[in-house]
């Protein structure tokens, strides 16, 4: 650690942002002053999405997702995910 950072008592949320924008943490901190943080209980952000597939290729997720007992959304966020890594590790390849 540099120096101490003393932070002031702030009037409002304006005086605060202002002390923080102008903050230089380089000053206070260097890099091994850091530690990694794991929050084990943070879900990601989810967005809903819509998309049109076949009736018959639903029906096959369904199916599937039934016969190993996991819901079907949860499913198909795991093809996805598969797709997705499959795709970037041919791409390393290239």
């Amino acid at each position: 650690m540099k120096k101490r950072l003393k932070v002031p008592k702030f009037k409002d949320e304006d005086e605060e942002r202002a002390f923080w924008d102008k903050t230089d943490f380089g000053d206070y901190f260097e890099a091994k002053d850091f530690e990694r943080a794991i929050f084990p209980n943070l879900k990601p952000t989810a967005h809903s999405i819509s998309i049109r597939i076949p009736d018959y290729m639903l029906y096959n997720v369904k199916e599937r997702a039934n016969a190993i007992d996991i819901p079907y959304q949860a499913l198909m966020k795991k093809y996805i995910a598969d797709g997705i890594r499959r795709d970037l590790a041919m791409d390393k390849k290239k």
